[in-house]
């Protein structure tokens, strides 16, 4: 009997968590009449959370990531 094990690899889960939260919140503030790469900047660079909106969970969806983890990952997309 020949059985691989399967490996999971986390990093792709949390880089997919990370991608649907910005992708989320962008759309929550952008229907909220915000600039959303604007807001999403402010909290990245301060950590403020009311730079993101309370409408539809988004803050606390935000809250919910590392935010070094959230500028790794933009990062690392904008350099691919």
């Amino acid at each position: 009997m020949n059985e691989e094990t399967t490996l999971f690899d986390v990093t792709l889960f949390k880089q997919a968590q990370i991608e649907y939260t910005i992708k989320q919140v962008y759309q929550v503030l952008f229907d909220r009449g915000y600039d959303p790469v604007n807001q999403l900047v402010g909290y990245l660079t301060t950590g403020d959370l009311r730079y993101i909106s309370n409408y539809k969970g988004a803050r606390e969806q935000i809250e919910e990531l590392d935010r070094e983890l959230i500028i790794a990952f933009l990062l690392e997309q904008y350099l691919k």
